[in-house]
């Protein structure tokens, strides 16, 4: 199954029995952004809302950590997904969220997953019609398994030798700026490498192609034939990374699923700069 599908694909079988569109539209706080609102205002038609902040763990205070496998078995049975949908996720921005949403299936051992390229952004630049209201679907059975060699805890991340990409940006990796996020100090993790996701991305939302991809962690310090762990805020950005990392062919790369939100907020060692 293609980590990417293009607009054009996703146009010509959106009447596919088989095949469940997913809205992972999410927004920082800071953006003061409704994703569900926006979704019932347009969306592509027949795609189901897909809420990152419902769908995780919600006996921690960290944001959108992932919920137990169970857990997101009955959340996508709810919204009509079975173990041989074809899901296509997209977020109202080109993309964003809708890589975690990728992610998350991934990690929970459904493979047949993918993501718009460009999302809703290139979706409605091209023309293509959207719908609104919520949608009607038939729930159904998924069953889900946590692949645990896909998610990396604090403790790990604290003790490992493998290389940290940073997807966010530049300022808040260096602690040149408060994070979004109260309690939660500036800076990065030691020996933590800045690969902000947007040098990931074209200006029409799209993955840049495999090339620049290669160029761009290359440039900033990451070794692609070595261990990586992938983070970022709060895990959404730095599921970027990671399907950036799979569509290149890279096998050893994890995600750190508490990312800053939990580092930061933590007693462990911080720095500041470049």
């Amino acid at each position: 199954m293609s980590n990417l599908v293009s607009t054009d694909w996703l146009a010509a079988h959106l009447g596919d029995a088989n095949l469940v569109i997913l809205d992972a539209s999410w927004h920082l706080p800071t953006a003061k952004r409704d994703a569900r609102g926006e979704f019932a205002a347009a969306h592509i038609p027949g795609a189901r809302f897909f809420d990152l902040d419902k769908t995780s763990d919600q006996n921690t205070s960290l944001p959108h950590m992932l919920p137990k496998a169970e857990e997101f078995a009955k959340a996508m049975g709810a919204l009509g997904i079975g173990n041989d949908t074809h899901v296509v996720a997209y977020d109202s921005v080109g993309l964003f969220s809708a890589a975690r949403c990728w992610w998350m299936f991934r990690v929970f051992g459904h493979d047949k997953v993918s993501v718009l390229d460009g999302g809703l952004k290139k979706w409605q630049a091209e023309g293509h019609a959207t719908g609104s209201g919520e949608p009607k679907f038939v729930p159904a059975t998924f069953t889900a398994k946590l692949n645990a060699s896909m998610v990396r805890s604090l403790e790990q991340v604290a003790g490992t030798s493998a290389q940290i990409a940073d997807a966010r940006s530049g300022t808040r990796f260096r602690g040149e700026e408060q994070e979004p996020r109260p309690g939660v100090k500036p800076g990065h993790m030691p020996g933590a490498k800045n690969v902000h996701y947007s040098g990931l991305i074209a200006e029409n939302g799209t993955l840049r192609d495999a090339a620049h991809l290669r160029a761009k962690f290359a440039d900033n310090g990451i070794d692609l034939a070595k261990p990586i762990i992938t983070s970022c805020g709060s895990g959404v950005t730095a599921a970027i990374l990671t399907l950036a990392l799979t569509e290149l062919g890279v096998k050893d790369h994890a995600l750190y699923d508490g990312s800053w939100a939990e580092w930061g907020a933590s007693d462990q060692k911080i720095v500041t700069g470049p």
